[in-house]
């Protein structure tokens, strides 16, 4: 982990610095992997064509070598994302919405770039794997995971040397070191779906953390209900009490206005 992503631990203002470099380090790896998925497609595209050769297929195995440790490297960050997401310290509810809803977009958007980086590399294996066998069924190898690990001296003991020969074992020791480089393609594949299993832990434990926050949120609006209600009968008993006085002062100017009329009256 980078350094200058752990002094999450100890909070304040350089906790809200981390989120947001660490934010935009995860925002421009996604943007790497997607572009090295881009060109690793194309490469793949080549392969088993005429543009196909053996330096088309280290440059396609190289970039996925560096993706796959991309991936890695983005995943912890992520983890360290939403740590930083979860212990938002004395921010305010606004700013939590903003950084929850920034942490799940590139959680979705690293999620996508990973779904097409497994793409490809599968669809590379596939297509390397069938080009090996194709290769070794001409030559009178065993399948690809069946072959001996004395292929070569055998050959060596059952032939003369010779140019061909030389350059048989070449294109042997070439189809070994391509199988090599597909199992290595496949461990990746599995590495991969381990990356994705962390995922769904991850947002796993963020639900567990959001049904308490909407737990929480009910238990206010309900306190915010009762408030409402108490407010609503203060309000209708002043009501009922504004209307009483009126009724009485009215009352008052009736009696009033009568004595007046008697009085006024008796002295005619």
């Amino acid at each position: 982990m980078d350094a200058g992503f752990s002094s999450y631990h100890n909070g304040g203002p350089a906790r809200e610095q981390d989120f947001g470099r660490l934010s935009q380090t995860i925002g421009t790896s996604i943007l790497k992997i997607t572009q090295n998925v881009s060109s690793m497609q194309k490469m793949v595209n080549q392969l088993g064509s005429s543009t196909d050769s053996q330096e088309l297929r280290n440059q396609l195995h190289q970039i996925q070598h560096y993706t796959q440790q991309l991936a890695k490297d983005t995943s912890v960050h992520l983890r360290d994302l939403a740590m930083l997401a979860n212990n938002s310290g004395s921010t305010s509810p606004g700013e939590q919405r903003q950084r929850k809803m920034q942490k799940e977009r590139l959680q979705d958007e690293f999620t996508a770039a990973l779904n097409t980086f497994q793409a490809v590399q599968r669809q590379a294996a596939a297509k390397e794997k069938e080009m090996v066998r194709k290769a070794k069924a001409s030559a009178g190898i065993p399948p690809f995971g069946e072959e001996k690990q004395d292929t070569l001296i055998e050959l060596q003991d059952s032939r003369t040397y010779g140019n061909d020969q030389l350059q048989e074992q070449m294109n042997i020791r070439m189809l070994e070191e391509q199988e090599a480089s597909i199992r290595q393609l496949e461990s990746n594949i599995s590495d991969i779906n381990q990356i994705f299993k962390d995922l769904g832990a991850l947002v796993y434990d963020q639900g567990e953390v959001i049904d308490s926050i909407e737990a929480s949120v009910e238990r206010t609006e309900v306190s915010v209900s009762e408030g409402a209600s108490q407010v609503r009968q203060a309000s209708m008993y002043q009501t009922k009490l504004r209307k009483k006085k009126c009724i009485l002062i009215v009352i008052a100017v009736v009696v009033l206005s009568i004595l007046i009329g008697i009085i006024v009256w008796q002295s005619k």
